[in-house]
């Protein structure tokens, strides 16, 4: 699959990259996408909400009426979880949400989504640039000369550039990351995925 790599002014450079069939021209998994995708939302959970029962709540011991012939039930203490200020049942406790996934399953399900993007029309390239200094106006109007769209735009890039992201950082639709941090999730949420020229060759080396 050949797609065009286009300046940041919108304008077509002549360029003109090949795009690996065994990454995104595969036919899609959903399933394997489907895993990688509750993986990370999952290994994002910091499962640290914690309630109190009613043996960790602070009242008094003390029985508040005699056992029988109070004319209602019986009652020990106001720690019981009926009572306001009481202990939780059942509460959440912390707990370890991680879980893991195979490597060869996660490769699958990226390559499923990339193939999606690319089956989608949804993958700009453009050619690698720099900014001197944190621009978000400048960065907003790369975006719209390219036509990547107003939604959910994911911007990939082959080495970290702080001025680039910090430029994007007030875009509530764009996101930028390098391609070592690239995942399925981010881009199965992408509507259009923005790549500068050399993460394709980055993605198909690490496939081999």
């Amino acid at each position: 699959m050949k797609l065009p790599v286009y300046k940041i002014d919108g304008t077509e450079s002549g360029k003109k990259v090949d795009l690996a069939e065994d990454i995104f021209g595969i036919e899609p998994n959903d399933h394997a996408i489907y895993l990688d995708v509750i993986q990370y939302l999952a290994n994002q959970r910091h499962g640290n909400a914690k309630t109190k029962d009613r043996s960790e709540i602070a009242h008094s011991t003390k029985k508040l009426g005699r056992q029988k012939g109070g004319g209602g039930a019986r009652h020990g203490s106001l720690k019981a979880n009926i009572f306001v200020g009481g202990g939780r049942v059942f509460g959440p406790v912390p707990r370890f949400y991680h879980n893991k996934l195979n490597k060869k399953v996660k490769s699958l399900a990226r390559c499923s989504a990339l193939s999606y993007k690319a089956q989608d029309k949804a993958i700009v390239m453009v050619e690698p640039f720099a900014m001197d200094a944190p621009k978000t106006k400048e960065f907003a109007q790369i975006l719209t000369n390219i036509k990547a769209g107003d939604r959910n735009v994911l911007f990939v890039l082959p080495a970290n550039s702080e001025n680039i992201f910090l430029s994007s950082r007030n875009l509530p639709y764009a996101d930028v990351i390098t391609v070592d941090e690239i995942n399925t999730y981010a881009i199965v949420k992408a509507n259009t995925l923005v790549m500068v020229d050399g993460v394709q060759d980055i993605l198909a080396e690490r496939k081999k």
